[in-house]
């Protein structure tokens, strides 16, 4: 019975060793010591929340209850889908589905202040919606959130502004002003002129989804929505699979593109002839909206514009079914038979000649 109970005590041990870890080491941060944070040339331009105007909104002036929200976030890579702000007591919370889910963790402050922060105070997103419940300071006031990216491994400063005007009239115990443009973008342009942000070269693979299909090029379908609707990508257009990962070769319809971004990366276009802009970038989810940013310049000045784009797996195809690669056979084709038909021609003339 001795060796039994050994065994059984050693068990014991072992069991209570492995539930320690899990509770103070928690799986999401366990992978990271979460002390980095991007630069502001390795961040696209910030979006305009504030409204000339405004005036912050706190707890005390708005009645205890549960409503929804408008919120909006100054990085179209950090997207509220839907958020429900709760009031107790003069006290706001508030919880927030995202669109995307690159980013596990968040801290209500910057990066620097996230970086330096014990894990126990960052935010881990709730249940499959993606959903993170944050404290609020004050409506209608920008306040700082820092996101954390599970591919980058850093610290991304965002700002949040929770609108009081989408509030239920009866929510609010005071009346709002009259708002009026928005006031600026923090941060704006840091993209354009950044000398240190990826140029060019497709992103490490981690940043692609992976497939299980033999390197090479085929085809697949793309759908795009964002912008003003005049700017197109061709569809079907060229996925490139390289080292098992999935890349996409865009071609616009437009000449005045000339970077994009994905994924906190920037990446250059690869015409140079004038013609429309084309980029290979990563393919970062299947079947599911990517938020991109593309720069263009048709309307003078450099302007970042939101965009998404969805890639359909069902859609795979060879390469041939893109117009441009049918364009092209059809037209080796041609040649081939307009080669043919001259030889045989001079060879038809040669033999009436003699």
């Amino acid at each position: 019975m001795a060796p039994v109970k050994t065994a059984a005590r050693y068990l014991v041990y072992v069991i209570a060793f492995a539930l320690a870890l899990v509770l103070v080491v928690p799986p999401a941060y366990a992978d990271d010591a979460h002390n980095k944070v991007a630069a502001e040339s390795q961040m696209a331009s910030s979006k305009a929340l504030a409204l000339e105007g405004m005036v912050p909104i706190t707890g005390a002036e708005v009645k205890d209850g549960v409503y929804p929200i408008e919120v909006e976030s100054s990085s179209p890579f950090f997207k509220v889908k839907e958020a429900t702000l709760t009031v107790r007591d003069g006290e706001m919370t508030a919880a927030i589905s995202m669109d995307s889910k690159s980013y596990p963790l968040v801290y209500m402050g910057t990066g620097e202040q996230a970086a330096a922060a014990p894990a126990s105070e960052y935010i881990e997103f709730d249940g499959d919606a993606w959903t993170f419940t944050v404290p609020v300071a004050a409506l209608d006031q920008e306040v700082d959130c820092a996101a954390y990216s599970k591919r980058r491994k850093m610290w991304y400063d965002r700002k949040l502004m929770f609108y009081a005007a989408t509030l239920p009239a009866e929510a609010l115990l005071v009346d709002l002003p009259e708002y009026g443009e928005p006031v600026g973008a923090s941060g704006e342009g840091a993209a354009k002129t950044a000398s240190d942000v990826a140029s060019g070269a497709v992103g490490d693979e981690h940043e692609a989804v992976a497939l299980d299909m033999p390197d090479g090029e085929y085809s697949i379908e793309v759908n795009m929505t964002g912008g003003s609707g005049r700017a197109s990508v061709s569809s079907p257009t060229w996925l490139i699979v390289e080292g098992g990962r999935a890349y996409a070769r865009l071609l616009w319809s437009s000449s005045y593109y000339d970077y994009m971004i994905v994924d906190e990366v920037r990446y250059e276009n690869l015409t140079t002839d004038g013609s429309n802009s084309t980029f290979k970038i990563p393919i970062t989810a299947m079947d599911d909206e990517i938020a991109v940013v593309a720069d263009t310049t048709a309307m003078g000045d450099p302007v970042e514009i939101e965009y998404h784009l969805t890639f359909y797996s069902a859609t795979i195809d060879d390469k041939d079914a893109i117009p441009q690669e049918a364009a092209i056979k059809v037209l080796m084709i041609a040649i081939v038979v307009i080669v043919v038909g001259g030889v045989l021609n001079y060879v038809l003339k040669k033999r009436r000649k003699r």
